[in-house]
């Protein structure tokens, strides 16, 4: 069961032939608490998120071999946090915070497995944005790919453009790092590998 909305993530998923059997998103507060730094935001919201998702009736209707995952992708400058941008202003301001910088992109997946049994990895990425112009920043704010967004902006859109360098996982930018997903999904004893044998060949 994976504890969110995001296409994104399910996608990432079903990329390495995982599809949950339940789509619950959690309603959490997201604001951070003060003083609280990127890394710890992006931990404690993960874990929140699974935490409240194995409350929901639904969650519970599917028994006691559930395994639920909440995720949480948080950007950082520095001790700074950026927002999930929702206005123009938010987006532009964080794209011009970014330009010509690196920042730190803190991504966790926390599993629940039976016998609630919590396991959580969080995965700093490092992203280097390029100098952006006004048209770079104009452009992208008309596409609309960074609203609702850590950070503004999405690295699996045209954002990519953007980026000089990256260090870490891509994925976990995107959403939600898959090396460590499937590891602890494998270590809680989910059948990971024979969910690959029986799923449909797929052309590559």
């Amino acid at each position: 069961m994976l504890a969110s909305a995001s296409p994104r993530r399910l996608q990432l998923l079903e990329r390495v032939g995982l599809t949950p059997d339940l789509l619950n998103p959690s309603d959490i507060d997201e604001l951070p608490h003060k003083r609280e730094t990127p890394r710890a935001l992006s931990i404690r919201l993960a874990r929140e998120k699974a935490q409240r998702a194995l409350e929901m009736p639904l969650v519970k209707e599917l028994g006691h071999n559930t395994f639920v995952l909440g995720a949480d992708t948080v950007v950082g400058l520095g001790r700074r946090i950026l927002p999930k941008a929702e206005t123009l202003d938010e987006a532009r301001d964080c794209l011009s915070l970014l330009s010509g910088r690196s920042h730190w992109v803190y991504s966790t997946v926390c599993l629940i497995a039976p016998g609630n049994k919590i396991s959580t990895r969080c995965v700093e990425t490092k992203v280097r944005f390029k100098r952006l112009s006004r048209e770079d920043v104009d452009s992208y704010m008309a596409s609309n790919e960074w609203r609702g967004k850590a950070g503004g902006y999405a690295i699996q859109g045209r954002a990519e453009a953007f980026v000089r360098l990256l260090s870490g996982s891509h994925s976990a930018v995107v959403g939600l790092p898959l090396y460590e997903t499937v590891s602890l999904l494998e270590g809680a004893g989910y059948p990971v590998f024979h969910s690959w044998m029986t799923a449909p060949q797929s052309e590559v």
